[in-house]
Order: C-alpha cells, then sequence, then structure tokens
C-alpha cells in the first residue's frame, strides 16, 4: 500500500466522527421538542441549554473534519 491510500483510509476512518456528531444533534434538539412538549412554560428554561449542546456536539463535527483534513494535505 502506497501513502497516499494510506492518506485517503485515515482521512475517511478520521471523518466518521462526523457520523457520531449527526446523530448527536438529532438526539439534542428530539429531546429539546419533547421537553417544550410536555411542559412549554419552560421553554425560555431549556432552550439555552438546547443551544450549547448543539454547539458542543457540532464541535466535535468540527474537530473530526480539521483532522481529516490534515491527514489529507499533510
Amino acid at each position: 500500500m502506497d501513502i497516499e491510500s494510506a492518506k485517503l483510509i485515515g482521512a475517511g476512518l478520521a471523518a466518521i466522527g462526523v457520523i457520531g456528531a449527526g446523530i448527536g444533534v438529532g438526539s439534542v434538539w428530539a429531546s429539546l421538542i419533547a421537553t417544550v412538549g410536555r411542559n412549554p412554560a419552560a421553554k425560555a428554561n431549556v432552550e439555552l441549554y438546547g443551544w450549547i449542546g448543539f454547539a458542543v456536539t457540532e464541535a466535535i463535527a468540527l474537530y473530526a473534519l480539521v483532522i481529516s483534513l490534515m491527514i489529507l494535505f499533510k
């Protein structure tokens, strides 16, 4: 196996983290919608935590993307 093939395989494996982040974002929003659906008065209290959870989960996807690109172009 040459070095270019190893880079492509490594970048693909590093990009798997984006799948987990997609599942995590869906879980965060599903939980937020279910919570507001059960108790609409709590929307102001839980909305901030939903956005924080979204941002942290999305940061994981960005880290995986950066590592994947670093493997490809280094």
